[in-house]
């Protein structure tokens, strides 16, 4: 153990400790320092495990990673080892792989054996946080860049947590749902029902032998009835007159259930009335989380039938309205935009202000400046936006412009776009976004990617708000989803919790945003199950 200055120097010499988790407990009880360590993800589950928690770190890896997105070099290795051999001027090698598909941290097997080896010292964490702090007041704006930091850290030991607490799943309602949606399991082969359906399918087109799951031949059938289509997907399909439409859907539904949420799937994933997925802080480049294994982030409203509170308990859910067009009204600083923003229906104000009453005429052209739809009915509700809310339409057109000539865009705490055409980070669920090339896709994504990531951090920031409103409760946070949150707590604690999600969501605002009269407002369920949400 180490203790360091306020400035990051070193205060003494490191010392040996015989119980590391005892001490970090015995430290953190007393007064709550900030921890710095190479990788949350190698290291607080072993601490989780040992029954110790802390209340705020500083994430080597993933502050590496941020810092080296905001210097044009996303994507390169980002562990501590990479980042000293950086610092000195050595070649970089590649971070080693981490371990996936298991319950967080088992693969580590004693406290501080990270993924980084026993060859990285305690000096070599000194000099990478030295050189850290260095750049981070390099930035353009360096009190929004540790506010990253702090929250992109902090979302870190939250993500730990609730891999280790788990989010509460009954096996049994997973079954039954499982038999009333696909028939019984079947000791080989897909259930009755996609049998059924394979069958009606095979039917409809006149052949034998025509597996549904395989689009290459869905769509020579199709050619040999006389249709083209040019993939497999829903909203293609619902647009074609066949007989075999319908059963097709119905298939490709009820066939993603089975292989991404079956039975083999809750035996993986499910144990002890829990269900323990490994979340990726920052897996995907605006700053939203993913998951290695387990789809945490892509359950089905269907299958969130199974999420049922234990006996005396409830869920908290908490989810952000009109979360990018408010945030757009926030880093652009548009007042006409703000304005509307103050509202509980930021559509409806907007329509109110600009659009002679038409909500969905207001919606389209938000969303169209947000996602750069430029054609059919945007085209005149776009029009309309840019001569009433010009500033935050340029906001938007000016991050566009400078993606279609290869650019680099930052979020307003500072997470930078990938380059053109940048690498994905493998083996994360769902996969992680690329940048296009130059050109009006990348354009379209550079527009979208200052709002989508701006978002990304209000919610990480509210998210870290909200855990430390609930230390002294029994209540635990037990699903993040983009911009919604999920809270398990004792009935007794609810409404203190839909109080603290509430204020947590206006003070994230003000945090970010300073007095800004943009508005965070959030729908909140109290409900037994989490498919009751509203």
């Amino acid at each position: 153990m180490q203790d360091l200055r306020a400035d990051g120097g070193p205060a003494g010499p490191p010392r040996q400790v015989a119980d590391l988790p005892a001490t970090i407990a015995a430290r953190e009880a007393a007064e709550q320092p900030r921890w710095v360590w190479s990788a949350t993800a190698d290291i607080y589950p072993v601490l989780l495990r040992a029954g110790v928690r802390v209340a705020r770190c500083h994430d080597l890896e993933l502050t590496e990673a941020l810092l080296l997105g905001h210097a044009g070099h996303w994507g390169e290795p980002r562990g501590v080892a990479a980042a000293l051999a950086r610092t000195r001027g050595l070649p970089v090698l590649p971070d080693p792989p981490r371990h996936g598909a298991e319950p967080p941290g088992f693969a580590q097997g004693a406290l501080f054996e990270t993924a980084q080896g026993p060859s990285v010292e305690i000096q070599d964490l000194l000099e990478v946080y030295g050189s850290q702090q260095r750049r981070v007041a390099e930035t353009e704006h360096p009190g929004r860049f540790r506010m990253l930091v702090a929250a992109e850290s902090a979302g870190a030991l939250v993500a730990a947590e609730m891999g280790h607490t788990g989010l509460p799943w009954r096996a049994d309602i997973h079954d039954q749902l499982l038999r009333e949606l696909l028939g019984p399991p079947q000791p080989v082969g897909p259930p009755r029902r996609l049998a059924e359906l394979t069958a009606e399918i095979n039917d409809a087109f006149g052949v034998r032998g025509l597996h549904p799951d395989s689009p290459a031949e869905v769509l020579r059938a199709f050619g040999r009835a006389g249709i083209h289509v040019p993939n497999t997907r829903a909203w293609v399909l619902r647009e074609v007159d066949h007989p075999a439409v319908a059963p097709l859907l119905e298939f490709k539904e009820l066939y993603r259930i089975w292989t991404a949420h079956g039975w083999s799937w809750c035996e993986a994933w499910v144990r002890d009335g829990r269900f323990r997925p490994e979340y990726v802080p920052g897996g995907v480049v605006s700053g939203r989380w993913a998951a290695r294994g387990g789809g945490a982030l892509q359950v089905p409203k269907v299958v969130r039938r199974g999420v049922v509170a234990d006996p005396g308990w409830q869920f908290v859910v908490a989810d952000a309205g009109q979360l990018e067009p408010r945030v757009l009204a926030a880093v652009s600083g548009d007042a006409g935009l703000a304005r509307a923003a103050a509202a509980g229906d930021l559509y409806a104000a907007l329509a109110a202000d600009s659009f002679a009453g038409d909500r969905a005429k207001a919606k389209i052209a938000l969303l169209g400046a947000m996602y750069g739809q430029t054609g059919g009915d945007a085209l005149p509700a776009l029009a309309v936006l840019r001569r009433h809310y010009p500033v935050a339409f340029e906001h938007v057109e000016a991050a566009a412009r400078t993606g279609e000539t290869g650019g680099l865009v930052r979020s307003w705490l500072g997470r930078t776009c990938p380059p053109a055409a940048g690498p994905r980070d493998a083996g994360l669920d769902p996969p992680d976004d690329v940048a296009p090339p130059p050109g009006r896709a990348r354009g379209r994504f550079t527009r979208n990617f200052v709002i989508q990531a701006t978002a990304a951090e209000w919610a990480l920031v509210m998210l870290a708000l909200v855990r430390t409103a609930l230390s002294d409760m029994s209540a635990e946070l037990v699903l993040f989803v983009h911009d919604e949150v999920v809270v398990h707590c004792p009935a007794a604690e609810a409404d203190t919790v839909v109080r603290v999600v509430h204020e947590c969501a206006a003070r994230a605002g003000r945090m970010l945003f300073g007095d800004s009269e943009v508005r965070f407002p959030l729908d909140v369920s109290v409900v037994g199950a989490y498919a009751d949400a509203k």
